[in-house]
């Protein structure tokens, strides 16, 4: 048990994970603690999408919580994000104090 603990700690991955994760079956490779992939979905006629059911109740999304819509339009790391938005405004918040503390 403490080579999987070692193991799981030095993979980053949980100890559940390291020993159930079926590779042949999943076809990705383990997720690292605390990361997960909950799925696709389908953008809408009008731009909507529906976000997993296991994802709102992991990350305790509830309807009418606002959310950021980040992007990324590099090629090699195209991509699209959403954040509840008060972590969005706490960490833009923290960086203008670093980089701006004169504008308080």
């Amino acid at each position: 048990m403490l080579n999987c603990a070692a193991l799981a700690d030095l993979y980053d991955v949980s100890v559940d994970d390291l020993v159930y994760f079926d590779g042949g079956a999943e076809k990705v490779s383990i997720a690292p603690k605390g990361k997960h992939f909950f799925g696709t979905t389908v953008i809408g006629e009008r731009g909507q999408i529906v976000i997993p059911k296991q994802a709102r109740n992991l990350l305790n999304l509830k309807p009418g919580d606002t959310l950021a819509v980040l992007g990324d339009e590099n090629p090699g790391t195209k991509g699209i994000a959403l954040i509840p938005s008060e972590l969005f405004l706490k960490a833009t918040q923290e960086v203008m104090d670093t980089f701006y503390p004169k504008l308080k």
